[in-house]
């Protein structure tokens, strides 16, 4: 089996974590696994270098002085590889084999990077190349950053252009868990989440995998999140599952917009609750939720509007800081799922510039991290779509 480990700054971040993750290298190894390493720098350094430039400097000398973490990573694990008998060898920007390329304008040249990926994974057997993560190259031999989270971007990557068969990301936490373990008590790892779930995840504070590395996962290519205290790369943790679909989807039937209006709603503890609660207990299925300062806004098909609005109603006349209860049809969604939205500057003016420029009334928007839904009146639902397929296809 062909692995990328890739061992994050926490994992390496003294002698003893540096001896545990070449065990685990040399324990994969001496089982017959072709391993190639990405390292972080060791503990906090690269911030802590970071911190340091308090001087006026470009864009290539920061690059080259906060490279100085992952350098050293890259000798100490080649080091302890050696003590135990593991061939192995360290790449960093300006050695001949470096394989991460980027163009004039910061971004990975694609093309170089997977012919030079795909070279180095003809070079695995018997040697473990260990690659700093986070940096690159550009074509004039400068070096290059690859952002936030460029270490994990770095190993799945070259997991995915050197046809491995498994990305291990060794961190300091038990895979994906159900919930903070430091505020959550019984808290427990999950087995399995797909790259949907992380990225909304990571989006919202989970720092688990880079949300930028999970764009270059595919169907093929295993993604497992490991503790480092295991000390084994081939078992435990969380899988990751699936890959991002770029899609551009329009709901077949319409919606109606039910909304209810009330005083301060936004302060009043467990307003959605009661209110979705009667909705649940009579079988009424929600399509989304939009909430303002004084209102909940509640979409669901049509067909039920009458029934949706007479729960909904109950509950308005038995509380006091509810008012009144609306309902507004035929409505038309459409969506725009993609786990590059995030990384898309304008994502939303995409969508709503050229709606309004084309007349088009936008009722409401609601965002994730990996998706945005647009909801306009019925009557405009194929101009509007034609629009955003322009947009984004």
């Amino acid at each position: 089996m062909r692995v990328v480990a890739k061992f994050g700054g926490t994992s390496l971040g003294s002698g003893d974590r540096i001896d545990r993750a070449a065990d685990s290298v040399a324990n994969a190894v001496a089982a017959g696994h072709e391993i190639a390493v990405v390292a972080s720098a060791m503990g906090s350094r690269t911030d802590e270098l970071l911190d340091d430039i308090t001087f006026e400097t470009n864009d290539a000398d920061r690059a080259e002085i906060v490279s100085m973490g992952e350098r050293t990573s890259v000798r100490m694990l080649k080091a302890a590889l050696g003590v135990r008998d593991i061939e192995a060898v360290f790449l960093e920007p300006g050695h001949p084999d470096w394989p991460v390329i980027t163009n004039e304008l910061g971004e990975v040249d694609v093309a170089e990077t997977r012919r030079r990926a795909a070279a180095l994974a003809d070079r695995l057997d018997g040697v473990v190349p260990i690659i700093t993560g986070f940096l690159a190259e550009d074509h004039d031999g400068n070096v290059t950053t690859l952002g936030r989270g460029g270490s994990d971007t770095t190993a799945v990557m070259l997991g995915n252009y050197m046809n491995a068969d498994e990305v291990v990301i060794v961190t300091d936490v038990e895979g994906v868990m159900t919930g903070d373990p430091r505020v959550v008590e019984g808290a427990r790892n999950v087995g399995r989440i797909t790259v949907d779930e992380l990225r909304n995840l990571s989006f919202r504070g989970a720092e688990v995998v880079a949300p930028s590395a999970l764009s270059y996962k595919d169907e093929t290519l295993a993604v497992r999140v490991v503790h480092y205290q295991h000390g084994d790369l081939l078992r435990g943790g969380t899988r990751v599952e699936g890959q991002f679909e770029n899609l551009i989807d329009m709901r077949e039937t319409p919606l109606a917009c039910l909304t209810v209006a009330g005083r301060a709603i936004r302060n009043r503890p467990g307003i959605l609750s009661d209110l979705s609660s009667g909705l649940s207990s009579e079988g009424i299925n929600i399509d989304a939720v939009a909430s303002g300062m004084d209102s909940v806004t509640f979409y669901l098909d049509a067909d039920i509007a009458e029934p949706a609005e007479a729960v909904l109603h109950e509950t308005v006349v038995g509380d006091e800081t509810l008012s009144s209860v609306t309902v507004a049809d035929p409505i038309a969604v459409i969506r725009v799922t993609g786990g590059e939205l995030p990384n898309q500057s304008g994502v939303i003016q995409n969508v709503i510039g050229p709606l309004a420029e084309s007349g088009i009334n936008i009722i409401d928007l609601i965002t994730s991290a990996t998706s945005v839904a647009v909801f306009v009146d019925w009557s405009d639902r194929e101009a509007a779509l034609e629009i955003i397929q322009q947009r984004f296809d």
